[in-house]
C-alpha cells in the first residue's frame, strides 16, 4: 500500500523531520533572532549525528525532511553529501535553500561558472525543491536587510542556470512589515480615525503589496512561491506554555503583528495569491489561510485542524540534536529521534491540539490533511464540519485540484501553465466574499493594540 495512504488510514500525516544542520548565518536580517549580528553561541551539528538520525527518521517512515539552518549552503560539499543519504535512506521529499548570499556579485566575469558549479552538485543530487529568500517587493530594501549589496540582480541571472539543469527555485517571503518598502513600513494605527479605518488601510496596503511582491518574483524568473508566515508570537512565550529554540524567532517589530492585523494580513495575502495563482505555482493553501483568519477574527466555526507537530512532524534542533514537536515548543524535548518511539506520539483531542504558533511548516499540511484524516477517523466529525461551513470545504478542495495542477510542487519540474490557467480569477471574484471584513460592526469588535 502506499505509504501515504497507509498513514492517512491510521490517523497519522507521512512524517517530516525539519533539521537545523546549524545556526551559523551570514546574513543580517532584522526579522531573524540568527542573523549574523546576533551574540549567541553558534552550533553546528556533526555529519554523523544527522546521517543517523536520517536514518532513524527512515525507518520510521519520516517521507520528507527539510534541511535548514542558518544558512545551508555555507558547506555544500557537506550538505550535498545530506542530501544524498537521505534519499539513499527512501526519503522522498527533500528540500533545502538559502539566504542567497551565494548570487552576490553578479558582475564578476566568474559568476556564471561560480553558479554553475553550485547548481550541477544540487541537481546531482535527490534534492526535491529549493528555495531562496526575497523580503520586499522592493529590490534595494531586500538587499539592505539581508546586508548583501546587488544580490536581486544575481538572482535574476542565476535562475536561467537552475532551469537549465532541471531545478526550478521557489521564492521564499518571509512575511514582515517591509514587504511592500515604505506603504507597509510607515504604516501605523497613528493618524486614522478608528480601528475600523485602520484595519482597512492595512488590509488594502498588504494586499498591493504581495501583488507586487508576487509580479516581482515572475519579473524575476521564478515560477513557484512561498510564504513563510511572522516568525513570531502575539503574547510572552510564559503565558502560553511555549519556549522557543528556532532561533529564527524573535521580538523585533518587524514581525509582529496584532491579531486583528493578522487576520487583515492573512485575508490581503488570500487575495493577491487567488489572483496570482495562475501565473505562479504558490504553495501557500488558501484552507490554512482561511483557518488562521477565522483563528485571528470572531467566526468559531470551524476550528482550524490541530497542528501535528510532536506527532507526525519534529523540528531538530542545532544546539543539542534533539527533537521537539516544532520550534517554538523547546519545552518539550523529545531526545534523540532515534530513541524516540514515534508511534507512541498520538494525536490529541481535536479540542487539546495545538494552535499557539502560525509556522507554516506544520500548520499548511496539517490543514491540507485534515479532512482526509477525518474521513477515516471522525466520518460523523466531518459531516459535521461541512454542513457547517461548506465554503471552508470547497476551498480545501479547490487546493487539491490546484495542487494536482502544480504537479505537488514538484521542484525538479516546470511549470505546466495550462493546466494552471483555471485557476485565474477575475478582480470581481477575488474580492467576493472579503466584503464583511471591513463592516464597521465587525471591526468595532478588534483591537490593534
Amino acid at each position: 500500500m502506499n505509504p501515504i495512504i497507509h498513514s492517512i488510514r491510521h490517523n497519522r500525516i507521512p512524517g517530516q523531520l525539519v533539521v537545523q544542520i546549524t545556526d551559523r548565518c551570514n546574513a543580517r536580517c532584522p526579522q531573524c533572532g540568527m542573523r549574523t549580528t546576533a551574540t549567541f553561541r553558534r552550533s553546528t551539528l556533526s555529519t554523523d549525528t544527522i546521517r543517523r538520525l536520517i536514518d532513524a527518521a527512515a525507518d520510521r517512515g519520516v517521507q520528507a525532511i527539510s534541511f535548514t539552518g542558518g544558512e545551508p549552503l555555507l558547506d555544500l560539499p557537506r550538505l550535498t553529501a545530506l542530501i544524498n543519504h537521505a534519499g539513499a535512506a527512501g526519503i522522498p521529499f527533500i528540500r533545502t535553500g538559502t539566504n542567497g548570499f551565494i548570487f552576490q556579485h553578479a558582475d564578476r566575469s566568474d559568476f556564471t561558472d561560480r553558479i554553475k558549479r553550485i547548481v550541477d552538485q544540487l541537481a546531482a543530487t535527490p534534492l526535491r525543491n529549493f528555495w531562496i529568500s526575497l523580503d520586499s517587493s522592493v529590490d534595494a530594501l531586500h538587499e539592505e536587510m539581508r546586508g548583501f549589496p546587488g544580490v536581486v540582480a544575481g538572482i535574476e541571472k542565476a535562475l536561467p542556470i537552475f532551469h537549465a539543469a532541471g531545478i526550478y527555485p521557489a521564492v521564499n517571503l518571509g512575511i514582515n512589515r517591509n514587504v511592500g518598502g515604505a506603504s507597509t513600513r510607515e504604516l501605523t494605527p497613528a493618524g486614522s480615525s478608528s480601528d475600523a479605518a485602520y484595519l482597512e488601510t492595512f488590509y488594502h496596503c498588504y494586499q498591493d503589496a504581495f501583488e507586487r511582491f508576487y509580479q516581482r518574483a515572475i519579473d524575476l524568473g521564478f515560477t513557484m512561491a512561498n510564504a513563510c508566515y511572522p516568525m513570531s508570537i502575539d503574547v510572552p512565550e510564559s503565558e502560553n506554555g511555549l519556549a522557543a529554540v528556532y532561533a529564527a524567532t524573535t521580538v523585533a517589530d518587524i514581525v509582529r503583528f496584532a491579531p486583528a492585523e493578522k487576520r487583515m494580513l492573512f485575508s490581503a495575502l488570500m487575495v493577491a495569491i487567488r489572483r496570482f495563482r495562475a501565473r505562479i505555482r504558490i504553495f501557500s493553501p488558501l484552507c490554512a489561510l482561511e483557518a488562521l483568519v477565522r483563528q485571528y477574527g470572531t467566526e468559531a466555526s470551524p476550528p482550524p485542524y490541530g497542528c501535528r507537530g510532536g506527532v507526525d512532524f519534529f523540528f531538530v534542533n542545532a544546539a543539542d540534536g534533539h527533537a521537539y514537536p516544532c520550534g517554538y515548543r523547546g519545552n518539550e524535548d523529545h531526545g534523540w529521534v532515534w530513541d524516540m518511539d514515534w508511534p507512541s506520539h498520538r494525536p490529541p483531542a481535536e479540542a487539546d491540539a495545538c494552535r499557539r504558533c502560525d509556522w507554516e511548516c506544520f500548520r499548511d499540511p496539517c490543514e491540507l490533511m485534515g479532512p482526509l484524516l477525518a474521513a477515516f477517523a471522525h466520518p460523523l466529525g466531518l459531516a459535521r464540519r461541512v454542513l457547517r461551513s461548506p465554503r471552508a470545504m470547497a476551498t480545501w478542495a479547490t487546493d487539491l485540484f490546484y495542487y494536482r495542477a502544480c504537479g505537488f510542487f514538484d521542484g525538479r519540474q516546470a511549470p505546466d501553465y495550462r493546466k494552471l490557467t483555471p485557476f485565474g480569477t477575475s478582480s470581481q471574484r477575488r474580492t467576493r466574499g472579503l466584503e464583511g471584513l471591513f463592516n464597521p460592526q465587525f471591526n468595532q469588535k478588534l483591537s490593534v493594540s
